[in-house]
């Protein structure tokens, strides 16, 4: 990363920290933009260079990630089946999450606030479903002799569904970021085992 780049990724973390821990205090509706980049040290206009929206900064990272992840399924390896690469790229995706919104609390503040702010539970849906997109088309390309598209999407949104879904749940119970970590990376394995039963039982 060139010296531009860092600084801006500088800037980024310094008005995700303030606007997670302004969001603890003074709750989520009660913070401003303003307040967010006066926290940081930053101007109003400076927040917008690098966030449209205030819930935004919760989704800080996830461009970025599917990036990510659309890359590692790109990166196409020998013998390499398509649940394979997928969870490949999920592995990559997760340890991403791990290292980013972990430490920064962005990943329990996301979950806590999703479940009670409607703008945030709306962008936080346009923001999975662009990124299902994004991977379900990467796999795709990756296999198109395996995989129709339609094949491709019911893949993927099986898979992020439940890496998705298991890490919010992980953080609800508490769980420390290794054990979140594990129940992320194995939960597409766990939901395609226990639908496979649920398919043998129904006949």
């Amino acid at each position: 990363m060139g010296l531009r780049e860092t600084k801006k990724e500088r800037t980024r973390e310094a008005l995700v920290e303030a606007a997670v821990r302004l969001f603890e205090e003074k709750g989520y509706e009660r913070t401003t933009v303003a307040q967010i980049a006066a926290a940081a040290q930053l101007s109003t206009r400076t927040f917008f260079l690098h966030f449209a929206a205030k819930e935004d900064v919760l989704l800080a990272n996830s461009v970025p990630r599917v990036e990510l992840g659309v890359a590692a399924l790109g990166e196409r390896r020998p013998g390499e089946g398509p649940a394979r690469a997928l969870a490949r790229a999920i592995g990559a995706m997760v340890a991403d999450a791990a290292a980013k919104d972990l430490p920064t609390g962005l990943a329990a503040a996301r979950t806590r606030l999703v479940a009670t702010e409607p703008a945030v539970q709306v962008r936080l849906l346009q923001r999975m479903a662009a990124a299902q997109t994004d991977l379900a088309e990467a796999l795709h390309r990756a296999y198109p002799d395996e995989l129709d598209p339609v094949s491709a999407a019911a893949v993927t949104g099986a898979a992020v569904g439940a890496v998705s879904a298991a890490a919010v749940a992980a953080l609800r119970e508490g769980l420390p970021p290794d054990r979140l970590r594990a129940a992320m990376l194995r939960a597409p394995a766990t939901a395609a085992l226990h639908l496979r039963e649920v398919t043998d039982v129904r006949g």
